[in-house]
């Protein structure tokens, strides 16, 4: 086993990280899982070679994919989960109160096998309120006939079996499977990148020709590409800036106290974009 893991997105500019040992290696249907001891960041997630995450830089992905959506939706009960077979998203959204049943469609029952024995303090997946779907997301989304109050679409990188998570026929099924005032949030990659700027683009075109309000924000992710991480937020009727939003957050001490990253000025500072980020999706 090589003493390093190296990422790269851009030639020989990327990722590198010291490795201590090899925990997990599967080669499964769709892709390669694969757990790795490091020296600094805990265990780390590969798939395919790119980095899902660490034990100790999660909590910044899953909670700001999570809690944008959980709270701005005035009261979300239903929650459907696309991928996030690590189980941290799931975590977050359990935790809010409202929440009455959360499905999380995974494609690959291995990433969920790896997580339970590798990040066991990452998943909730013992929560009686949570069930756990191995299918294909896109065919799920497609037949959905009770409407869920909040979708998180939590995949991988625009490859492989994560590729149709950024076509806009993909959004028009889920906006058809949430409720009237339903909210999606979605993870669409580093705006540092320049490849993955036509994924990024299409994201963002179709949420903006579906959703009556979309919007691009932000978060930092040490160990993912370049650092910065872009997520879109999309609603049928909320505007994640509302008044209405703040006000809840604020108010909700007993979740965000307990949170690592996200806050009530978090919420509101991510979704402000760097000049050159807001170019990369302006028509």
């Amino acid at each position: 086993m090589p003493i390093q893991y190296n990422e790269f997105y851009n030639q020989r500019t990327g990722l590198t990280i010291g490795l201590n040992k090899l925990l997990f290696s599967v080669q499964s249907d769709y892709q390669l899982v694969e757990v790795f001891e490091t020296d600094t960041w805990g265990n780390l997630m590969t798939i395919d070679g790119m980095v899902m995450l660490s034990e100790k830089d999660e909590f910044v992905y899953h909670e700001m994919l999570s809690h944008v959506a959980l709270f701005t939706h005035p009261n979300p009960e239903r929650v459907l989960i696309i991928g996030g077979g690590d189980g941290g998203t799931a975590r977050e959204v359990l935790k809010h109160p409202s929440v009455k049943q959360v499905d999380m469609v995974e494609i690959d029952k291995t990433v969920v096998d790896a997580s339970k024995l590798h990040f066991p303090d990452v998943g909730d997946f013992s929560n009686p309120k949570l069930k756990v779907l191995y299918e294909d997301g896109i065919a799920f989304v497609k037949n959905v006939e009770t409407p869920y109050n909040v979708i998180i679409i939590d995949g991988s990188d625009p490859v492989g079996p994560a590729e149709g998570l950024f076509e806009k026929d993909f959004y028009q099924f889920c906006l058809h499977a949430l409720t009237e005032d339903g909210v999606l949030t979605a993870q669409t990659e580093s705006p540092w990148v320049e490849s993955y700027y036509p994924s990024m683009k299409k994201v963002f075109y179709a949420l903006e020709d579906l959703f009556p309000i979309s919007k691009m924000y932000l978060s930092f992710i040490p160990l993912y590409p370049a650092g910065m991480w872009s997520m879109a937020c999309a609603s049928k009727k909320i505007n994640p800036l509302s008044s209405e939003v703040s006000a809840k957050i604020k108010q909700s001490d007993r979740i965000t106290s307990h949170l690592k990253y996200y806050n009530a000025d978090v919420h509101s500072g991510s979704f402000a974009l760097p000049n050159f980020v807001q170019k990369i999706i302006q028509r």
